[in-house]
């Protein structure tokens, strides 16, 4: 009876021990609670660290917090570079704020060749314009509703946000173009066209109006657009372009606003370029139009039709290009030395239709271009390009000859030529994305 007995450590564990192994009976029991209490310290230690450093199956919540800390600096500094100080501020009906900026300190005179200098004054214009062939209506932006204007010696800027530059899929790729911004060939990945051109010559400009509408764009990294190409170089890493026209492009915007904008690259939309002013470049001189904005009013379904003159054109004194908007209003140019193809001429214009077709859901985007109807539907209801011309040598306005139609997918997109004494030559253009032809 006396020879073992059952006794209670203090760790509540029922421990055997007999008295003719006492001392040995002891030390095992000193290891053993040793044991239980390493175990239990590591348990409650596994679990703060767990809190307080995430588990394996996620990141460091301190370095994702740095890191956010990090790109919010980024962001900021991005805002103070592009931002400019502003003399009027203007609030528009649509949610953009207009910041009415002193024409020197534009962010293109940011760019070291620039630096101290003042816009040039105004060039000869093409020989044989027509202001009144520019535009059939008078086509304004929403922000000019508040019947506000920038005072003279200013230029409209719309202002950049935080969230502008977050909705960008980086900050490096904010307001840039991806590859592929220009028709080669049917094998451009992601971007769809209907587009005309002309190639094989030397083009000092080109001029066009085109029909305003709200295509619907359906996914926020797509966007749709209807603009004029100023092309020279290869299709390589040594491209040139000078855009402009309107686009839709929620990622950029915000919203679905059809909107005037403006771009260029000189390196194949690598590292060079942007949209409207969001990096040194383009110098603005007019005080009624801001790139970027929304254009007001639209064109819509059998009703009435809207359009925009847009010419882009190369001054014969001081090779600069030049972009005039609407009914003759001279806003601004890329300087030369911007370029490399384009110091000397172009070789390649184009006009038309561009989509970006992410195939976010599996199948073709419904996002439309144009009016979202096709070209066989006409004049109110599909959209249109009129008065197609080109600048030569002696800068003057011509017709195009040679003139080359193309749509990469017509099952989705689609375009249809014409040409007569009113209009010179036209197209229409466009269409709905998916549909049973269009998968």
């Amino acid at each position: 009876m006396a020879d073992s007995h059952y006794k209670t450590t203090k760790l509540g564990y029922p421990d055997k021990f007999t008295d003719t192994n006492m001392s040995s009976s002891t030390t095992t029991r000193s290891q053993t609670i040793r044991l239980r209490l390493f175990f239990g310290f590591f348990l409650i230690f596994s679990a703060l660290t767990t809190t307080v450093y995430g588990d394996g199956g996620g990141r460091n919540p301190t370095f994702r917090w740095n890191d956010e800390r990090l790109k919010m600096e980024r962001v900021r500094g991005l805002l103070r570079k592009i931002n400019k100080p502003a003399v009027k501020t203007i609030q528009s009906s649509d949610g953009d704020i207009i910041d009415c900026v002193a024409t020197h300190l534009q962010p293109a005179f940011d760019h070291h060749l620039l630096k101290g200098q003042k816009p040039l004054e105004s060039p000869e214009r093409p020989k044989g314009h027509n202001h009144s062939d520019s535009s059939n209506t008078e086509v304004s932006q929403l922000w000019m509703d508040a019947g506000e204007l920038c005072p003279e010696g200013t230029i409209p800027i719309r202002r950049t946000t935080e969230a502008d530059v977050l909705r960008a899929s980086s900050i490096r790729t904010f307001a840039r173009k991806i590859r592929r911004g220009v028709r080669r060939d049917t094998m451009s990945i992601g971007h769809e066209h209907a587009v005309a051109f002309v190639n094989g010559d030397q083009y000092y400009g080109a001029r066009t109006s085109i029909n305003v509408w709200e295509p619907s764009v359906t996914d926020p990294y797509e966007f749709s657009l209807s603009q004029l190409w100023v092309i020279s170089g290869s299709f390589g890493n040594d491209l040139n372009t000078i855009e402009a026209g309107w686009q839709v492009s929620p990622e950029l915007y915000g919203d679905n606003h059809p909107r005037f904008f403006t771009y260029w690259t000189t390196d194949a939309y690598q590292a060079t370029g942007c949209y409207n002013l969001l990096c040194s470049g383009f110098v603005q001189i007019n005080n009624k139009i801001a790139i970027g904005a929304a254009i007001s009013p639209r064109s819509s379904y059998s009703g009435r039709q809207f359009d925009i003159g847009i010419m882009v054109w190369k001054d014969p004194r001081h090779g600069h290009w030049w972009l005039e908007f609407g009914n003759g209003l001279l806003i601004g140019y890329w300087p030369s030395f911007l370029f490399s193809h384009l110091q000397k001429h172009a070789n390649m214009i184009q006009f038309g239709g561009e989509i970006v077709n992410t195939r976010s859901t599996g199948s073709h985007t419904s996002t439309q271009m144009g009016s979202g109807h096709f070209a066989s539907e006409g004049f109110g209801k599909a959209s249109y390009f009129r008065n197609l011309q080109v600048v030569d040598w002696d800068n003057s306005l011509i017709p195009m000859n040679n003139l080359h139609f193309m749509a990469d997918h017509p099952n989705c997109y689609d375009i249809r030529a014409g040409k007569n004494r009113a209009w010179g030559n036209y197209f229409y253009y466009g269409g709905p994305g998916r549909n049973f032809r269009c998968s």
